[in-house]
């Protein structure tokens, strides 16, 4: 058995995965990864062979050293790496690693169709992706809780608030009035959002992951795939196309 190392080191948490083919084995979410956890991962894993990260902190040098003494092959994702998609971005030194790695992961679970990859986390993100595995681009905006801390931060009044599975409109306080609306306006711009790839392209399929995807995956009009470990097995699948 061999088995692949995924770290996944993003701005406020960082997840490690390990992979076996294309099944998930291992999966843990650290706030930052120190050599010590990995060493524990290697100790208790005898088998991980290769290696991606994609990293959008500072690098460590202690923590790259380690893998590249530790895989016999180790990926640091940017965008000269060789994808299993072929990448339209215009401007592909500013595209994020995870939105890379989410139309990979979709696409990856629906090769052959138009897929929609909908990322609810820090941003919320849409990212595209042809039946002939072209990768066009998507859109980005405000994430759940970056829309409530903007309605806190830069207004007098309005408490900061924390969402909520059940909401109701209309709303009869300020605080479930905020809830209410920031998660109501959410969802009605992801069901916006996918109406207009419908009209565009046919026989679309829509994929919802990232955090904060609880919050809307029941309430969407549309019919959606949820899967939270997009982005982990789409940096596999990067791994798996350049071994």
């Amino acid at each position: 058995m061999s088995l692949n190392l995924i770290l996944d080191i993003g701005n406020s948490l960082s997840k490690l995965a390990l992979f076996n083919k294309e099944n998930i084995i291992f999966l843990k979410q650290y706030e930052s990864i120190s050599l010590k956890i990995l060493e524990n991962v290697f100790k208790n894993h005898h088998h991980i062979r290769q290696g991606i990260v994609s990293n959008v902190r500072q690098e460590d040098d202690k923590i790259y050293s380690f893998l590249k003494q530790n895989l016999t092959k180790l990926l640091i994702l940017d965008e000269k790496t060789p994808l299993p998609v072929e990448n339209l971005y215009k401007t592909k030194s500013t595209l994020g690693k995870d939105r890379i790695a989410a139309a990979v992961g979709g696409y990856s679970l629906f090769p052959g169709v138009n897929v929609l990859i909908i990322d609810a986390g820090t941003a919320l993100t849409y990212e595209f992706v042809t039946s002939g595995g072209q990768y066009i681009g998507g859109g980005i905006s405000p994430g759940l809780k970056m829309r409530f801390r903007s309605l806190h931060e830069n207004t007098k009044k309005l408490p900061l608030t924390e969402p909520k599975e059940k909401f109701q409109l209309p709303a009869n306080t300020t605080k479930s009035a905020i809830i209410s609306g920031v998660q109501s306006g959410i969802i009605y711009e992801i069901d916006g959002i996918i109406n207009e790839f419908r009209e565009q392209f046919n026989s679309l399929r829509i994929v919802l992951t990232g955090g904060d995807s609880i919050f809307f995956e029941k309430k969407l009009k549309n019919s959606i795939f949820v899967d939270s470990n997009i982005v982990l097995k789409g940096l596999n699948q990067i791994l798996i196309f350049n071994a």
